[in-house]
């Protein structure tokens, strides 16, 4: 062998060594390499994974928001209906009273109305007994208005000239009632009634009645002057001349008086 062959060898594993070196350094950077790789990929995959997971909790969260949501509106348009069920029930309850407040109203009202036709009824009853004050031929005294209603409608025959009539009404008057005050001056008209109708033996009982029963009635003189006037149609002259002087006597001023001591001496 050569020098320069020997060289070589003894050259040789130098170099190999260097190049096996740099063979394994580059091993071991691809290895180094290749774990990071791995790790980083498996950093990825946790974050994915965790990004994932966090996503799906999210959304399972969002889904359990919904659901409840949903569940709370359900049960708000469950509690609107309610609501709205018992609004038509109150309209149709407040509308259910309305009609009885209007037909309590027209009760009322017409409860008002048949209380005031009875207040007046009682009213115009009780009127018709309440005595009122009456004054007459110089006299006053109280009459209820029955009784001057029935007096007034006999007066009124009267004053028409129907004497019959008249005569009637004064005469019912009296049976009615015997103690008016109304009762003197009835009697007076009755036997003026009786006069007028030439009932001259009736009158003649009537004018004796009024002068007994009212002495001191102002209507006396005239009633003692058709007293004797009734007593000589009916021929009694006698009577009729005690009557004038009882008249002259008694009423010597009055106008009845003056007339009957002109008919005293037109008997002598």
């Amino acid at each position: 062998m050569r020098p320069d062959d020997d060289t070589m060898k003894l050259r040789t594993p130098p170099l190999l060594l260097t190049m096996l070196l740099a063979a394994t350094g580059t091993a071991q950077a691809q290895l180094f390499n290749d774990n990071e790789a791995r790790r980083q990929i498996l950093d990825l995959r946790e974050r994915v994974a965790a990004h994932d997971n966090a996503r799906r909790e999210e959304m399972e969260a969002t889904a359990a928001q919904q659901a409840a949501f949903a569940e709370q509106l359900s049960q708000l348009r469950r509690s609107l209906l309610d609501v709205n069920g018992q609004l038509e029930a109150l309209r149709g309850e407040l509308a259910q009273r309305r009609g009885e407040d209007e037909r309590l109203l027209h009760g009322i009202g017409q409860l008002q109305r048949e209380q005031q036709d009875l207040t007046q009824a009682f009213q115009a009853r009780l009127r018709a007994l309440e005595p009122l004050r009456v004054s007459m031929d110089g006299e006053e005294f109280e009459a209820t208005p029955a009784q001057t209603q029935s007096w007034d409608h006999a007066m009124a025959a009267v004053r028409a000239g129907e004497f019959g009539a008249a005569a009637t009404r004064l005469d019912g008057f009296l049976q009615r009632h015997p103690a008016s005050g109304y009762a003197p001056s009835a009697r007076y008209w009755l036997a003026n009634a009786l006069y007028a109708q030439r009932e001259h033996e009736r009158a003649i009982a009537a004018f004796q009645a009024f002068v007994a029963d009212a002495p001191r009635h102002p209507r006396v003189p005239d009633a003692l002057l058709s007293l004797a006037t009734s007593q000589a149609e009916m021929r009694d002259t006698r009577a009729a001349r005690l009557t004038l002087q009882a008249l002259v006597k008694d009423h010597p001023d009055s106008e009845a008086g003056k007339l009957a001591a002109q008919r005293l001496a037109q008997l002598r």
